[in-house]
């Protein structure tokens, strides 16, 4: 399910942010915690994250093709490499050729041929330009709208399945707003100097790719404004990242009679026939007034305009898998967001594009060749340690009552654990990948994933589905499924080692795992029950106690400074934040109970306790361009990577007893300050 399902993840889109340097050396995690990495000349008390990352800083600079340089896209890299050996045997002349070994061939394959794509140019994409060109009414432009969303373009809004929030064993429909060009609503309707410099260049990127496509200069130029035009509208019509974390006012359960009434000018029930399911009982709107917006907006913009940003958003989505020339447009704008320098080699893009779109297929053998059963055993050994954890975290709490307690503890049982990989796998049987442009097979798959998704519609809810593929290096909590999921991708170091010492693993995969637990319970998770449904289950003064401690979260991150004035936004990362400080603190009691009655060896001159510290810090170190931190101040969830580090340890007395730090310190916040959620 893709919809609208609320999945919070401990870091936002790894794999598809990165791209690696040609020449860049391979990445390998030598020891579990090198010493090498630390900045001995700083000061623990004063900025942990320079102590424990500066020499790795110092001795990382970002590769030319990265916005972002960090543990997590060292390790990606590695995954990554790992895939491409497993697409290379299987492209090779010798590979066993199944079904599943002659799909990734050839849809691998297909990605690689560039002489193919440039002997195409721009004419995989002609046909779909042709069908869009020859609109001449309203119900021909909506019916446009819905072939695109069937081939993965996202055209004005989004729509898939979700569970319904309100009933978590069923699955229904879901619309939520969409069809920008730019990251976020924001871009187009801020004033400043920055943001209109990247609205200009994102006009002038519009008009050069459709004089690629064969349109001329002048129409070219003409259509970019309109695009733009529109695309400031729907911007317009958008909720705000903050306003969207809000899972009350983002869940509205309509039938198609009220949808109807909501917006007269789209006509649902052929929509839904169009786009491939037309028994659709009901839609969660994710924002009500987006639709009735562009519902507005389907009746007074001029049809031009329309088929303009359809083309658009048809040559947008195509021109990563056409000729160099489209490749070379593509990433030119790019630049404008990223800061990135160079492109990704062709293999690492085609590797990537094969992950992403036949991720079980791929991620079937990644697990066969790249974990262990006893690598999972451990993973979930950690993970029943820290709930025991939080369970007598829980129990203790004294600001929550006996009545709400219970609850909590009913939920936190209720935990679903995922470990590695699916226990069963996609079933591809009715895809068809063909020799030829790369494009028609993204847009195959794109069909097939279409298909299955609506599929799910008016069906029990399917709990084996897993929201990220094996290799990726992530994790995520589900609130509808009340669930914690971690890819087989993460589960390797520098995050978790089978030959590392308790400390290191604690720090870094147990406060992973912790980080997952909180979200259950942060401000989003708590208003989900223990079977995944919005509901309130907190009593009134309860509900106040724990406001007023994540209050203490939202002030704390809305005074970090990021670049110039621009400061952490706190309440989009709250949620997060929340997660940080709590999976880190319980990550730690958890660390104690493995470490009761063995030895506590020093190992590098480091205590246990340090070394825990230090893992935490590892995970977050990285070097990013200033671009990219900017578009993340806007649009990521999470805190930069330097507070992720400080701002958590900055609120444990543990840390401070660690490396002797003294009241008044900078990485040791008061006790009228100190945000302390479970204790």
């Amino acid at each position: 399910m893709r919809g609208k399902t609320r999945v919070y993840a401990i870091v936002v889109m790894v794999l598809a942010a990165s791209s690696a340097a040609r020449g860049q050396s391979t990445y390998r995690q030598t020891v579990p915690l090198d010493p090498v990495n630390i900045d001995r000349s700083a000061n623990a008390c004063v900025d942990f994250n320079q102590f424990a990352n500066g020499g790795w800083i110092r001795n990382n600079p970002l590769p030319a093709a990265y916005s972002r340089w960090g543990s997590f896209d060292e390790l990606g890299e590695r995954n990554q490499e790992a895939l491409t050996k497993i697409l290379a045997s299987a492209s090779s002349s010798t590979a066993p050729r199944n079904r599943t070994v002659r799909m990734l061939a050839t849809y691998y394959s297909s990605c690689m041929d560039s002489a193919g794509a440039e002997r195409a140019g721009a004419a995989p994409l002609l046909p779909r330009i042709a069908r869009i060109d020859a609109v001449s009414n309203r119900m021909q432009l909506q019916r446009e709208i819905a072939r695109l969303h069937r081939e993965g373009v996202g055209v004005l809004f989004n729509f898939g399945s979700t569970q319904d929030a309100k009933n978590s064993t069923s699955v229904i429909a879901a619309a939520y707003q969409g069809g920008l060009g730019l990251p976020d609503r924001d871009y187009y309707t801020k004033t400043d100097a920055a943001s209109t410099t990247i609205k200009t260049n994102y006009v002038d990127h519009i008009r050069r790719l459709f004089e690629l496509s064969g349109i001329s200069s002048s129409q070219a130029a003409s259509d970019a404004q309109r695009v733009m035009a529109l695309e400031t509208g729907l911007a317009k019509a958008s909720m705000t990242r903050v306003q969207l974390r809000d899972p009350v006012a983002t869940y509205n359960y309509r039938n198609p009679a009220q949808l109807a009434v909501m917006t007269p000018n789209f006509n649902w029930s052929r929509y839904f026939a169009d786009v491939g399911n037309a028994r659709i009982p009901a839609v969660d709107v994710q924002n009500p007034g987006f639709l009735t917006a562009i519902d507005t907006m389907l009746s007074s913009v001029p049809l031009a305009d329309w088929k303009a940003y359809l083309r658009w958003k048809t040559i947008k989505n195509s021109a990563p898998r056409l000729s160099s020339a489209f490749v070379n447009e593509d990433f030119r704008f790019s630049r404008t967001l990223s800061g990135a320098r160079e492109q990704l080699p062709r293999y690492k893009r085609c590797t990537r594009s094969t992950d992403s779109g036949l991720r079980d297929a791929l991620g079937e053998t990644y697990v066969k060749e790249n974990f262990t059963p006893a690598a999972k055993t451990r993973a979930l050994e950690m993970v029943r340690n820290l709930k025991t954890v939080y369970r007598e975290r829980i129990t203790a709490l004294p600001w929550m009552s006996d009545v709400t307690r219970r609850q909590a503890l009913v939920k936190l049982d209720a935990f679903a654990d995922k470990i590695g990989y699916p226990d069963k796998w996609r079933d591809y049987s009715t895809l068809t990948v063909r020799e030829g442009p790369f494009l028609n097979n993204v847009i195959a798959v794109a069909e097939y994933e279409n298909a299955r998704e609506l599929a799910m519609i008016g069906k029990p809810v399917d709990r084996a589905e897993w929201g990220m593929s094996p290799p990726t290096v992530n994790a995520y909590y589900n609130p509808s499924m009340n669930e914690i999921v971690f890819p087989a991708g993460i589960l390797q170091p520098p995050f978790f080692s089978a030959t590392a010492d308790d400390a290191v693993n604690y720090g870094g995969m147990g406060s992973v795992i912790g980080h997952e637990i909180s979200h259950g319970f942060d401000d989003q998770g708590a208003q989900f029950d223990a079977q995944g449904n919005l509901k309130n289950w907190w009593s009134e003064q309860d509900l106040a106690a724990f406001k007023q401690r994540t209050t203490l979260v939202k002030n704390q991150y809305g005074d970090y400074k990021v670049l110039d004035s621009v400061l952490v936004n706190g309440d989009l990362t709250l949620g997060e934040n929340i997660a940080d400080i709590g999976g880190l603190s319980v990550a730690y009691a958890a660390l104690q109970k493995a470490l009761a009655g063995k030895p506590r060896p020093t190992i590098d001159g480091f205590t246990p306790e340090q070394r825990f510290f230090l893992a935490w810090a590892q995970i977050w170190r990285q070097n990013i361009t200033e671009p990219a931190q900017r578009q993340r101040i806007i649009t990521d969830s999470h805190a930069p990577g330097v507070w992720r580090v400080n701002g958590p340890v900055s609120n444990m007395p543990e840390f401070a007893q660690a490396f002797s730090c003294k009241a008044g310190d900078p990485m040791v916040r008061g006790d009228a300050i100190r945000a302390a959620i479970w204790e």
